[in-house]
């Protein structure tokens, strides 16, 4: 135990580095995934490296900052959501992305925004115990090749000599190697599996009556035992015993008192369509009458207040809130007063030209023309885009834009689509070949269906 809790101390202080990240560093990772935008990066680097400075604070004047919660206006496409995926992937903090239109007001049928924050410990949960799986992986991997080798090499008799012990020291360093290596994988062992507890992550229910679920599995658990012993051989045996040498190695007491530390200090929640839930002057009652009581119940969550959790309760005070939403119909002057004070922060997300679409094309880190070059690559097939090609599909993508519902960046998927089609499903035929994707092809294939912009509006 003594060595968990060493190991412990570690991996919270590389949690720390992790966030110790200048916004300019922020900025310079999000600028590689996503284009333009500078306003909406810069805004949520300074709020993520203010939760550092929070943190290095004494108590008394941290306990007294609260975080500067983010609204994001602009478009379907225009990158909303691709910043917050970004976000969760660099910072590795407890993040969950959420959509307000799934949430119902009390009393209603379906999710109740409390859920949100239980999404938000079961995520920091699964960060901190991949990371204490890490931190203990030697001592997970001899676990199980312990438990591999008892099965394949029997123990000495009682009263062996020290030559025979010695011996059967060296067979057993011997096939610890072979197992390790992967010789012995297709040897079948008899192993025992233990039961394992079931762990019930409806983050809907109250805390209670999951608790009360997970003791009737216990239950029922122990009234149907049954011969546990299966035939599986080494490989197979490998996985089995690892979700068992995890719970007997790791402290899930400390993994949850942790996990629920991060997530107070530095959860983050993007709260996605903010606008579906806002009453416009337009809707004339005919909205879902719980969209009001959605807000209403969302705001002492925002603002700060203890949820209770299975795991223990959880206070939001610190939790730093991220909300998007296109506000086509509604505007953020529809929420109530109360919430939209609780987003200080401000900031309108431009819409996207065409040249933002040709370096969303070329520029960005794993770009669609290399997704798909990849894809097809997988066939044998050598696909190339010259950049007047590029060029081509960004012009016709933001005409396409303009004459139909402006849908962003997601329309270059749509585009692609339509003139890869053919071309990916003929591939074998060009195995080994190259096939040049030109701006002539482009329009070949694209200028008819964005012309016509009825045809425009069903296909692309």
């Amino acid at each position: 135990m003594y060595l968990y809790q060493s190991q412990y101390k570690n991996t919270h202080i590389r949690w720390r580095r992790t966030v110790n990240l200048t916004p300019k560093e922020i900025v310079a990772y999000l600028d590689k995934y996503v284009i333009a935008q500078k306003d909406a990066k810069k805004t949520i680097a300074l709020a993520l490296r203010t939760r550092y400075r929070r943190m290095q604070l004494d108590d008394e004047l941290k306990n007294e900052i609260t975080p500067k919660n983010i609204l994001m206006i602009g478009s379907t496409g225009v990158g909303k959501t691709e910043i917050s995926r970004r976000l969760a992937k660099m910072m590795k903090v407890p993040f969950i992305k959420v959509e307000a239109s799934k949430y119902t007001e009390v009393g209603f049928v379906g999710r109740d925004v409390e859920s949100m924050i239980r999404d938000l410990v079961v995520n920091s949960i699964s960060i901190v115990k991949a990371e204490q799986e890490d931190a203990n992986k030697e001592k997970i991997e001899n676990y199980i090749i312990n438990k591999i080798t008892e099965k394949l090499l029997p123990p000495l008799p009682t009263g062996a000599s020290e030559s025979k012990k010695d011996d059967y020291q060296r067979l057993l360093e011997a096939m610890e190697k072979r197992i390790e290596s992967g010789e012995m994988d297709d040897k079948t062992i008899e192993l025992e599996i233990e039961k394992l507890n079931i762990e019930f992550n409806d983050t809907n229910l109250p805390p209670e009556m999951a608790k009360v679920q997970e003791s009737f599995s216990k239950v029922f658990a122990t009234i149907n035992k049954e011969d546990n012993k299966k035939e599986v051989t080494v490989k197979d045996a490998k996985m089995l015993l690892r979700q068992e040498a995890t719970n007997k190695l790791l402290d899930m007491t400390r993994v949850n008192a942790e996990a629920l530390r991060r997530a107070e200090n530095g959860g983050i929640i993007f709260l996605d369509e903010i606008d579906k839930i806002a009453l416009s002057e337009k809707s004339q009652g005919r909205n879902d009458p719980s969209k009001e009581g959605v807000q209403r119940d969302l705001l002492p969550i925002v603002e700060g207040s203890s949820v209770s959790t299975k795991y223990g309760t959880i206070n939001t005070d610190h939790i730093l809130f991220i909300a998007a939403g296109a506000f086509h119909v509604s505007k953020p002057s529809d929420l109530i007063p109360e919430l939209q004070g609780r987003f200080p922060l401000r900031v309108e997300l431009e819409a996207l030209t065409e040249d933002t679409l040709y370096k969303i094309l070329t520029h960005t880190q794993n770009s669609l023309l290399k997704q798909y070059q990849a894809l097809l690559a997988v066939e044998g097939m050598n696909l190339i885009f010259e950049d007047e090609a590029a060029r081509a599909i960004a012009k016709l993508a933001h005409r396409a834009n303009e004459t139909a519902e402006d849908i962003g960046a997601r329309r270059l998927h749509t585009v692609l689509e339509r003139i890869l089609e053919d071309i990916s499903f003929n591939a074998d035929e060009y195995k080994g070949k190259e096939f040049i994707i030109t701006a002539e092809l482009v329009h070949e294939k694209l200028d008819n269906a964005v012309e016509d912009e009825d045809l425009s509006r069903y296909i692309l």
